[in-house]
């Protein structure tokens, strides 16, 4: 089996008990665990480190450039260049890091101080490409474009034994979700927003259009996420409940799934 760990789910911004989004994939394969981190936003590379090295990720992969998605790379470049046995010959082994094009210029402003400082020295950023999979040991990851304000990707995860985790980043309804969602073991699904309140299209799903996407493209389990620390947990629940058949499960900082 493939585990998913919840290190931070909070939407939008850090909250009290959950830094910002970030999901570490872990599989066991030819002898070795394997540890892809979906997204790394402000205040994850702390608790990551509850969880596994950091040092020993194989690879970050990134469904945005908002920084409650990909801030703490920066503070990973920290750790990668100056903590005990790390660092070295500039270039060697550097950490796949996959995301929107762009990337690499994204993290170097927020990296430098009087100007954008190169981050390339550590990381080996590669541009990723709607339907266009890549791999990273066992696992098959396929970016999938959905809606948000800024360039962004949904990620359909193959493991090895052949189930599939579907991440929708941060995303409103839209054809991709279809998909991006089909048949998958456990969907990990945006519900930043509530049906009464928020009004807005083209940024984030609600829980309601969150679980009818996952029951019209027959999704095994329904994991709801980035939910901001502003909302009522349980009205995000009971929305979603309104449509979804089975359980809905709201992601929990330090929980584990495995699919």
């Amino acid at each position: 089996m493939s585990r998913l760990t919840v290190v931070g789910c909070a939407g939008s911004f850090p909250g009290p008990q959950s830094p910002a989004s970030c999901y570490l994939l872990t599989a066991e394969h030819e002898g070795r665990t394997w540890r892809v981190a979906l997204d790394l936003g402000n205040g994850a590379l702390g608790a990551l480190q509850r969880y596994a090295d950091p040092r020993e990720l194989d690879a970050v992969v990134l469904s945005h450039l908002h920084p409650d998605h990909c801030l703490d790379l920066t503070s990973l470049k920290v750790v990668l260049n100056h903590a005990p046995g790390s660092g070295g010959t500039p270039g060697a082994d550097r950490l796949p890091v996959h995301g929107p094009a762009g990337t690499a210029e994204r993290l170097a402003r927020a990296y430098g101080v009087a100007a954008a400082e190169d981050v390339t020295d550590v990381y080996d950023v590669r541009e990723v490409a709607d339907r266009e999979p890549f791999e990273v040991g066992p696992f098959r990851i396929t970016p999938v474009r959905v809606e948000h304000p800024v360039t962004a990707y949904g990620y359909r995860v193959l493991a090895p034994h052949g189930r599939t985790l579907a991440y929708t980043g941060d995303t409103d309804s839209c054809p991709a979700l279809a998909p991006l969602l089909r048949d998958a073991d456990l969907a990990l699904m945006d519900a930043a927003f509530l049906e009464d309140r928020d009004t807005g299209r083209g940024v984030h799903l609600t829980a309601r259009r969150a679980a009818q996407a996952a029951v019209e493209a027959d999704v095994r389990r329904l994991l709801l996420t980035h939910i901001p620390a502003w909302n009522d947990r349980e009205a995000t629940r009971a929305e979603a409940a309104r449509v979804w058949p089975g359980e809905v499960e709201l992601a929990e900082p330090g929980g584990a799934y495995d699919w």
